[in-house]
């Protein structure tokens, strides 16, 4: 219990700094759940932008913090989790962070592994950062990587929980060094059940994997932009 109550208390200080020293604007998309937060097995960030979107911890409410704080499994990549600072703090936030290549390798099965039906799950399922040109670091179009599907089943119950952020790269973007305080932070949210999610994705059929993957990003293309 006293490692939850650190990770919890870390992540709320987070959670405070951030409403403190950023202007937050959320939106639901669609009508917000009766209980929103209560059942999210699965936090998915869509356009990663930057290593300070901790700072996204500010649109949570403490409650699901709290259930991070006790369950939360992430996969990070091993480029991130081996930096002394960032990945250390990455490590502290969630009881499992598993540190994992670009390669669908063993340490992808390692992650896999620690996923229960219970555990809170965070991911960005594009698998690396978006630079300011639109595209990642070896000039490519940010598709998603196909984990959130291997994550999908495993889970039956709770809410697959979609965070469209605006990007950070106004606030720190790859490369550059302390982030720029008292800025504006956008994000728009929006929850599904798991089950019916997959079902309409048609899971069970050879085309879900490709189903989930280019619903996503349709989804990511709609709601992540801002006029």
């Amino acid at each position: 219990m006293g490692a939850v109550l650190l990770r919890f208390g870390l992540l709320a200080a987070i959670k405070v700094l951030s409403r403190l020293c950023y202007r937050f604007e959320v939106e639901w998309v669609g009508r917000p759940p009766a209980e929103p937060f209560a059942d999210a097995r699965i936090g998915v960030l869509l356009n990663h932008t930057s290593l300070f979107e901790p700072i996204l911890s500010g649109v949570f409410p403490f409650a699901w913090l709290w259930a991070v704080a006790r369950r939360g499994v992430m996969p990070g990549a091993d480029s991130t989790l081996d930096r002394p600072v960032a990945g250390r703090l990455i490590k502290s936030l969630v009881p499992k962070a598993v540190s994992v290549t670009r390669a669908r390798d063993r340490t992808w099965a390692e992650f896999l592994s620690h996923v229960g039906e219970e555990d809170v799950v965070l991911i960005s399922p594009e698998g690396r950062m978006k630079r300011r040109d639109g595209l990642d670091k070896h000039g490519k179009p940010m598709t998603l990587r196909g984990g959130i599907v291997d994550v999908l089943e495993r889970k039956r119950e709770g809410t697959l929980l979609l965070v469209y952020s605006e990007g950070l790269h106004h606030v720190q973007a790859p490369g550059e060094g302390f982030p720029r305080l008292f800025k504006r932070v956008r994000a728009r949210l929006e929850e599904v059940p798991i089950a019916l999610y997959k079902a309409e994705m048609g899971h069970g059929t050879p085309e879900f994997r490709a189903n989930v993957l280019a619903d996503l990003e349709r989804r990511r293309d709609r709601h992540c932009p801002w006029d």
